[in-house]
């Protein structure tokens, strides 16, 4: 494989990939309109590094552990799903307080709250394994940090778009937040059930 192939491959991954990241990262952009500059790059860090090591994990498992890795593989997408509706849940409710006058908002995204979110939106990113578990350790590195750069530079434009239309919608923005999360769970549960 040419180096420009394999480098416009490795990208197109990482697009397609970073896409649920993207996602949460305006949601998130929803949840604290106040995000400072540090924070923008600190949440975009902790969905590119997923979005770097899952498929690292996956590729490990499939040259090393391949009969493992075949077990646990139809139960990535329920706890993707499980994941985002828990925290797209916790969002919902916290928003119809809100609304019902019971609590103030919550400006912060929590560190908690953070991990969860890049392991949900990067752990169909593990299946990546398969289709790189031809390349050598060196390769499969170099995809994976174009895929962790990719979803770096995606998230960190989210933030922003997210920033801009959370402070338009405002009281409205976690119960629209917590049902874009269960959304993205359904459709990753979904899409993953009807190719199998």
């Amino acid at each position: 494989m040419d180096l420009l192939r394999f480098i416009m491959n490795s990208s197109l991954l990482g697009v397609g990939l970073a896409m649920d990241a993207f996602s949460v990262s305006i949601v998130n952009g929803f949840h604290e309109p106040e995000m400072s500059a540090g924070k923008k790059n600190k949440i975009a860090g902790v969905f590119g590094g997923f979005q770097t090591i899952m498929p690292l994990i996956g590729w490990t498992a499939v040259v090393f552990f391949l009969h493992l890795f075949q077990k646990a593989e139809p139960f990535v997408p329920w706890v993707a799903f499980g994941l985002l509706l828990f925290i797209g849940g916790k969002m919902l409710i916290e928003g119809i307080r809100i609304l019902r006058g019971k609590e103030e908002k919550e400006e912060r995204l929590g560190k908690g709250t953070l991990i969860v979110q890049g392991i949900a939106t990067s752990i169909d990113a593990l299946s990546v394994g398969f289709t790189i578990s031809d390349y050598g350790f060196g390769m499969a590195l170099t995809a994976s940090l174009i895929i962790g750069v990719i979803t770096f530079i995606l998230c960190r434009i989210a933030l922003v778009l997210g920033i801009r239309i959370g402070t338009k919608l405002n009281r409205f923005s976690l119960l629209v937040g917590g049902i874009i999360l269960i959304g993205i769970g359904a459709e990753i549960l979904l899409t993953n059930l009807l190719s199998s």
